[in-house]
């Protein structure tokens, strides 16, 4: 199903407390807001990128003629099915609950698009581990078979830093397509910026085809900085530092949700989780526009595909403190 709707800032402005995001929320990272406040905005930046290429493949440990520079991972997802309908596929392949962006591409680009993987090798094939909105590590790995090339196969991840119990899963990174965003890590998702990697053995002619779909400057300079700033110690120092506090803050806030009767589905593994309320599913909208006109913001998860649901970002103490109290003055009035 298309995801739609978005979380974050709305019509009523930046939500006190913001559930409805998967941002780190112990971000934005210091480190990584003062290099914009150190970007060179005077001047466009290098349009080839040659500079932020280096740095990323170096940390990546990849050749840098594999990166392509995105403007975000959405325009990436546009990008790629573009590239994919330009090579010849016909269909898109998704997993049953996955970010929307994936499905509105297909559609834009005249790609049908099922849950039900189609035959490997005919078309784009989406993962994202761990997935949105269920936090799990995707079941697309079962269903590819044993001697398939995974060709076509792109892997989102967006919020593989984030991954909170024990290590994310190791894939064959090499022989898949890569799409990184770090903004949401950095819990700084107000800055647009992001990179794919190219599966190893690609040929460089169909690297250059999928940057050249790109406008000039894809990326300006604050979207620079924040690549840049994502491979240094320091910051990748401080994203390890907050992966403790933000185990900390998902065991507060699971417990919360137990306490307030909310039916936490399981299989999470990053920093958020989908739950179910204890309310009628048409009940549902009228007690989150509730919730939203008093600063709180959950993000519904109709558009997944999972109506009764809410998806929840794990915050701070204070913000579920206010979710708790806001939610039992709503329940007893």
């Amino acid at each position: 199903m298309a995801d739609n709707e978005h979380g974050g800032t709305d019509a009523l402005g930046v939500p006190a407390h913001d559930f409805s995001t998967n941002r780190n929320a112990c971000g934005p990272c210091p480190e990584a807001v003062a290099a914009l406040q150190a970007a060179h905005l005077a001047q466009y930046p290098d349009p080839h990128y040659t500079a932020l290429r280096l740095q990323l493949a170096a940390f990546h440990a990849v050749a840098p003629e594999r990166l392509v520079i995105g403007g975000s991972s959405s325009e990436l997802i546009h990008r790629l099915t573009q590239h994919a309908l330009r090579q010849g596929a016909t269909q898109v392949s998704l997993p049953r609950y996955s970010y929307g962006d994936y499905a509105q591409a297909a559609e834009v680009w005249g790609l049908r698009s099922s849950t039900r993987n189609p035959t490997w090798g005919e078309g784009l094939h989406w993962a994202c581990e761990p997935s949105s909105p269920l936090g799990r590590a995707e079941d697309i790995w079962q269903a590819l078979p044993a001697d398939a090339s995974h060709h076509g196969l792109v892997l989102d991840c967006a919020y593989r830093p984030l991954w909170l119990e024990g290590p994310a899963p190791p894939r064959d990174m090499a022989a898949l397509w890569q799409l990184w965003t770090p903004n949401k890590a950095l819990g700084m998702t107000g800055v647009r910026a992001a990179y794919a990697i190219a599966p190893e053995d690609t040929a460089q002619a169909q690297i250059d085809a999928l940057r050249a779909l790109a406008p000039s400057w894809v990326v300006g300079a604050h979207g620079v900085a924040m690549l840049q700033a994502w491979v240094t110690p320091e910051v990748q120092a401080w994203l390890a530092r907050s992966l403790d506090t933000l185990r900390h803050w998902k065991g507060r806030q699971l417990a919360l949700c137990e306490r307030l009767g909310w039916a936490v589905l399981p299989g999470h593994q990053a920093n958020y989780f989908v739950a179910r309320l204890p309310l009628a599913q048409a009940d549902l909208p009228a007690r989150l526009a509730a919730l939203r006109s008093q600063g709180i913001k959950l993000r519904d998860a109709r558009s997944f595909g999972l109506p009764g649901h809410v998806r929840l970002g794990v915050m701070a103490p204070v913000a579920q403190a206010a979710l708790a109290r806001v939610w039992l003055s709503l329940a007893d009035a």
